[in-house]
């Protein structure tokens, strides 16, 4: 700046570093009641720098309101004569101006004022954009373009912000394959030549710049409803802060606990807990949780106890979700079209897997893996703790199963009963959901059994304790659970019991506690979709609709299960079997809709509806003649 005195340009970055100090440090330390007092004090430095900067340009700046500055048709000219070289004199004074109108767009975003704000970073963008790309200001580049993507992202204008990152990602790659050397940071131009950045800050910084690019565009694809770009944006987001050691251990590891939830709906099991043994790892690094004592000493402890409980629960809450759906995916490809195990499917894939898997663990290399020299076996050794292959056998399932029973202990610390009911109860059935996975594999009927009678005695208290006025929609997920669970307690209890030459007292005693026990807790489901008048709707809401019809049938087929000797009660039970298999035929007569949501309880209702009649006539005669 040939025409500024060294003194003068002394100040005006005093003045810059100053800016830089009131926003990112002071401005943390402002009070409630004026909360941008430093970013105003800063504005206020930056408006002189640029001042000062137009006037060295022989540029005259009008005041367009409180919005900030509108070129006028002199700056128009001057700036159509400045030079195309990013790197030359014109383009070094552009940048300084784009680097103060960078900060100006900044402050206002900061303080609330999205349209100043927008004004001055597109202000930066059209300054740059007459240059070409260089050393000096790429990191500007992409910097205006990330502010200005996530201001539009801000104003759910998704594409709009998609184009200007996007824009951004591209001049980062560009940049490294036809350059790559350490660019200049823009708060850089306003600094003394003995202050500049080291190469090793310099990449630190723009490689941030970058990181938070892609996680802005993460963001963008996971708005236009792009999961699987959006997943890999947040891999490789995740991958570069672990690199560049720029990350907060909690939000890292919830984040990485986060991804993992998509691999699993995926089906990507290795990846999905390689993000959560990452999680797990870094979350380690947040530090040691506080104890009780030294939580009740010091409020600062208690907020850290609780923030590294909390996450800490989260990420485990996570796990039981990789172990229960490895498990349930496992059962989907070998179970039958009556719902039991397949023994030659099991055969067949248990001959293909070690091929498969192979090749899988050759994939993996593709993948982008997290850790750093720091992390890297601590990962490793955390994902060897469970399996990432679909279980095939009993064994293989209680392994994982054991695993994401551990976590629904850790979960379960955390999240109790009193303070946090819902995330308790949600805890307790994915508890109930690992039992009833495992117990597909389980070949005994005894220990079957025994495995869903673990499910009744923690899910039943719950059901009982729960206030449905408050909790409607968890308890008739727990009352169908319950009766669901009582429901093949006595199908299990049934295939026992004829294996046994002769019906002992206490097996039917036992079969009938099952029986009516299902019977009550479907009754109470049903009675929850009654109108406040007590009435069954005439016609059920979708969400409730198949649940609702598998009641009534399963009810059907209970009645007709209750075993007595007694033949006025065998009428009685049968009777009340007919009707409700004739209400299911009936609503689906009234509901045409609603048969293709229960084909198959439809058609065995039509036929029990037609076949019960005759076995009353037999019944009702029999007991006649006996009289």
């Amino acid at each position: 700046m040939a025409s500024i005195t060294s003194s003068e340009w002394r100040v005006l970055c005093e003045k810059y570093q100053r800016s830089v100090t009131l926003s990112e440090i002071e401005s943390k330390k402002d009070p409630e009641n004026d909360p941008f007092r430093s970013k105003y004090n800063a504005r206020e430095l930056l408006k002189q720098i640029k001042s000062s900067l137009g006037q060295y340009a022989g540029e005259n700046e009008t005041e367009q309101g409180e919005n900030g500055q509108q070129q006028t048709e002199k700056e128009l000219q001057v700036e159509q004569q400045i030079a195309a070289g990013g790197d030359s004199p014109a383009g070094l004074s552009a940048a300084r101006l784009g680097v103060i109108e960078y900060q100006l767009g900044l402050n206002h975003t900061e303080t609330e004022e999205l349209s100043a704000g927008e004004e001055h970073l597109m202000n930066c963008i059209r300054l740059m954009d007459k240059y070409e790309v260089t050393q000096e200001n790429i990191s500007l580049f992409i910097q205006s373009r990330n502010q200005i993507g996530v201001l539009w992202a801000g104003r759910g204008e998704i594409e709009t912000a998609q184009g200007f990152l996007e824009s951004a990602e591209a001049l980062y790659n560009r940049y490294m394959k036809e350059d790559g050397k350490p660019p200049m940071d823009p708060n850089e131009y306003f600094m003394a030549e003995e202050e500049k950045l080291t190469e090793q800050e310099r990449t630190k910084r723009f490689e941030k710049a970058y990181t938070y690019t892609l996680y802005y565009l993460a963001q963008v694809y996971k708005n236009l409803e792009q999961n699987d770009k959006a997943g890999l944006y947040c891999h490789t987001t995740l991958q570069r802060q672990l690199e560049f050691n720029n990350f907060a251990p909690l939000e890292w590891a919830v984040n990485a606990a986060t991804l993992s939830q998509y691999y699993i709906t995926k089906s990507c099991y290795m990846e999905g807990r390689h993000c959560l043994a990452a999680a797990s790892v870094v979350v380690g690094l947040a530090g040691e949780v506080p104890s009780v004592a030294a939580a009740k000493e010091s409020e600062a402890e208690s907020e850290k106890r609780e923030k590294l409980c909390q996450r800490k629960a989260e990420i485990a809450r996570c796990w039981i979700k990789y172990c229960l759906n490895l498990i349930n995916d496992a059962k989907k490809m070998l179970e039958d079209n009556i719902g039991e195990l397949d023994a030659d499917r099991q055969a067949e894939m248990k001959v293909r897997r070690r091929q498969e898997e192979e090749e899988k663990e050759k994939g993996r290399k593709t993948v982008v893996l997290f850790g750093s020299s720091d992390t890297s076996d601590s990962i490793l050794s955390m994902e060897e703790k469970v399996s990432c292959a679909y279980p095939l056998d009993f064994n293989e399932a209680r392994a994982i199963f054991l695993v994401g029973q551990n976590y629904v202990n850790e979960a379960k610390e955390y999240f109790q009963i009193d303070g946090h009911a819902t995330d308790h109860i949600e805890v307790v059935q994915d508890h109930s959901a690992l039992f009833k996975a495992l117990a597909f594999f389980e070949d005994d009927y005894e220990r079957c059994c025994k495995m869903h009678k673990r499910r009744i005695d923690m899910l039943e208290p719950i059901c009982k304790d729960l206030n449905p006025q408050y909790y409607l929609l968890i308890s008739r997920q727990l009352q169908f659970e319950v009766a669901e669970t009582y429901y093949e307690m006595m199908d299990l209890k049934i295939a026992v019991a004829d294996k046994q030459e002769e019906l002992e007292a206490h097996t039917i005693r036992k079969i009938n506690h099952l029986t009516t026990s299902s019977i009550k807790y479907y009754e109470l489901f049903l009675d929850s979709l009654k109108t406040p008048d007590k009435k069954f709707p005439d016609k059920l809401e979708e969400d409730v609709l198949r649940p609702a019809i598998v009641a009534k049938f399963r009810i059907a087929r209970l009645y007709s299960r209750i075993i007595t000797a007694d033949s006025n009660k065998q009428i009685e039970n049968i009777s009340q079997s007919l009707e409700y298999y004739r209400f299911v035929v009936d609503y689906c007569t009234r509901n045409q809709d609603a048969k293709k949501a229960v084909e198959t309880e439809l058609e065995l209702s039509e036929e029990m509806a037609s076949l019960l009649p005759l076995r009353l006539e037999r019944l009702r005669a029999k007991l006649t003649s006996v009289n």
